[in-house]
């Protein structure tokens, strides 16, 4: 009887095991087939309108980045570009001869600054040169102590009359090279290097990060497959 007994509770518990294996496998089985979430894009940057996000950019370092969201972008590349600036400004003028002398606008026969248009490339701080420029050509003293006024014209035969009486307070070229020696092209190299660097940063605000081929394998992998397939369709 007892022995009976026994074989009735074994045969019972083999039943539970089994029960509990089958119910085990079609966990694991409903977990392989329910279609994952997609992870996470942590490379991804959202643009908003990179059109705007590139003007921005132009006209204040940094700010086009922080429009998009990315903070920490955007308060690097100001203090970075506008500092480099800054110190390009202040190596290329003095107390005496006004600060800025290395940024200016000029085309003239005796002075082609084609440095301004890497200069330019900052945006709003390299304005001024432009302000300055236009006022000597109506004839009007520069402003500001002469902040980013171009030099007095050493032939006055090939400017206006109006345009050098109203440069005629300011030092010529060679005086500002007499007298800065090599910290004017010094400042010149710093401005140039500053404008030319945010002109990257504009890109990368138009265009968004350049990712590495495994970082862009994760993100093609982490699409859903539908989204794949719409995006195949679209293409010729």
């Amino acid at each position: 009887m007892s022995r009976g007994r026994l074989g009735m509770a074994h045969g019972h518990a083999e039943g539970n095991h089994e029960l509990t294996l089958v119910f085990a496998g079609s966990k694991a089985l409903t977990a392989n087939t329910t279609p994952l979430a997609p992870p996470s894009r942590e490379h991804g940057v959202v643009l908003k309108d990179p059109a705007l996000a590139a003007l921005l950019a132009w006209l204040v370092p940094g700010l086009g980045h922080l429009y998009q969201g990315r903070i920490a972008k955007g308060i690097l590349f100001f203090v970075c570009l506008v500092s480099t600036f800054a110190y390009g400004c202040y190596l290329g003028g003095s107390s005496e001869l006004g600060w800025g002398r290395v940024v200016y606008v000029a085309w003239r026969d005796d002075d082609r600054r084609l440095a301004y248009l890497c200069q330019v490339g900052i945006g709003l701080p390299a304005l001024p040169a432009i302000v300055q420029a236009s006022l000597a050509k109506k004839g009007k003293p520069p402003r500001w102590n002469g902040f980013m006024a171009p030099p007095r014209p050493e032939a006055f035969g090939q400017v206006g009359e109006d345009f050098a009486q109203a440069l005629s307070n300011q030092p010529t070229l060679d005086e500002l090279h007499f007298q800065l020696r090599s910290y004017f092209d010094l400042g010149t190299a710093y401005t140039m290097i500053a404008g030319l660097l945010n002109i990257l940063a504009v890109y990368d605000a138009w265009g968004g990060p350049v990712l590495p081929e495994s970082a862009r394998k994760e993100d093609d992998e982490g699409e859903p497959e539908e989204k794949k397939q719409t995006t195949r369709k679209q293409q010729p």
